[in-house]
């Protein structure tokens, strides 16, 4: 085979294996193999691609997860990479399912132009800035389940207990739980069961407090090295709200290449629905979920502290639209002006 022959790549990824193909441009399959999830298997699987023709493009699965540290080295070595979905459930079910059958779609997807997504970038304060927050959100996730064990067991508890805590804040009996809980032999009864088990919990709360703090700080400096200032001149926009915009962009905001594409990429994209005479859109469910909730809670905070958008608020609901629609009119304007701001500050 020529080393000036056009090929495409396709590579199914896993924890340990990546499995990969090679197609020329017919979709003739030209050869398929399995690589570790290692540097040097990314380097081999690299060469392997050269050593079969001219890579055009490599579609890799799971770019985000475990295809992130391939797609992180193709890019290094100046492969152009396009991010693959997995086959439809309907294909699957049709003709099975198997890694090498997953490479040759990836391949055969890139190759047909189904597959046209960039990855996101994981480099830079941006990635910086992920993993914080993964943290953080796991930090606050896991302190609101104490809270909200706390408030269970205090509904079930003794009579004199429940009197004695019923009517304190749950963060409040929780700070004030910063003595010696009761011995272990006092487990045996519901009381002392509560008691320590009431202790156990602050003791966890207290914890993911130190950590949420710690965290907060260092979140904040990662966003604000990576966001434009300008981000933050919109109000309903901060720290927590720019990190999942700023992470739903990626390093490389260029990749996504219209405002509508951005919208579509956070879920804030009418979907066309129509049918014959009914023509009609619908609301997408899909695109980064966190990057929506983003925009919402950016969206609702400026109804309360912006003049402007309250206005706007007033005249669609007179207008006949309901409360919900506007706020998802509100959205998809807010992503429009993101989207120019994260794209002027790239460039």
């Amino acid at each position: 085979m020529s080393t000036m022959t056009e090929v495409f790549c396709g590579v199914d990824t896993h924890a340990d294996t990546h499995t990969a193909a090679v197609i020329n441009r017919l979709g003739t399959v030209i050869a398929i193999d399995q690589f570790p999830a290692t540097d040097a298997g990314y380097r081999q699987l690299t060469d392997w691609i050269h050593d079969h023709g001219s890579p055009q493009l490599v579609g890799v699965e799971g770019t985000g997860s475990y295809g992130a540290g391939l797609t992180r080295h193709l890019l290094e070595t100046g492969c152009e990479v396009r991010e693959v979905t997995r086959p439809d459930r309907q294909h699957r079910r049709r003709h099975g399912k198997s890694d090498p059958a997953d490479a040759v779609a990836a391949a055969r997807a890139v190759a047909a132009g189904v597959a046209t997504g960039s990855p996101r970038a994981l480099t830079g304060p941006v990635e910086a800035a992920r993993n914080l927050r993964v943290a953080r959100t796991s930090a606050v996730q896991a302190r609101t389940r104490i809270i909200n064990q706390v408030h269970a067991l205090i509904l079930t508890a003794p009579n004199h207990l429940r009197e004695q805590f019923r009517d304190r804040p749950i963060k409040q009996i929780l700070n004030s739980l910063n003595g010696d809980a009761p011995s272990p032999t006092e487990a045996a009864t519901p009381e002392g069961g509560f008691i320590i088990a009431l202790h156990a919990l602050a003791a966890i709360y207290h914890t993911l407090c130190e950590q949420i703090t710690k965290l907060t700080p260092a979140l904040d400096h990662a966003v604000k090295t990576a966001a434009p200032p300008k981000l933050f001149e919109i109000c309903g926009i901060g720290t927590v709200v720019a990190a999942d915009l700023i992470i739903a962009a990626g390093t490389n905001p260029d990749r996504v290449h219209s405002e509508a594409a951005f919208a579509a990429l956070c879920g804030v994209s009418a979907v066309d629905a129509s049918s014959g005479h009914n023509q009609r859109h619908r609301l997408n469910r899909g695109g980064d979920r966190q990057a929506n909730q983003a925009l919402y809670r950016a969206v609702i905070v400026s109804l309360r502290h912006d003049q402007t958008t309250r206005d706007y608020m007033t005249r669609r609901l007179t207008e006949g639209k309901t409360k919900r629609e506007t706020i998802r009119c509100l959205k998809r304007f807010l992503a429009r002006r993101i989207y120019r701001i994260l794209t002027s500050h790239t460039t």
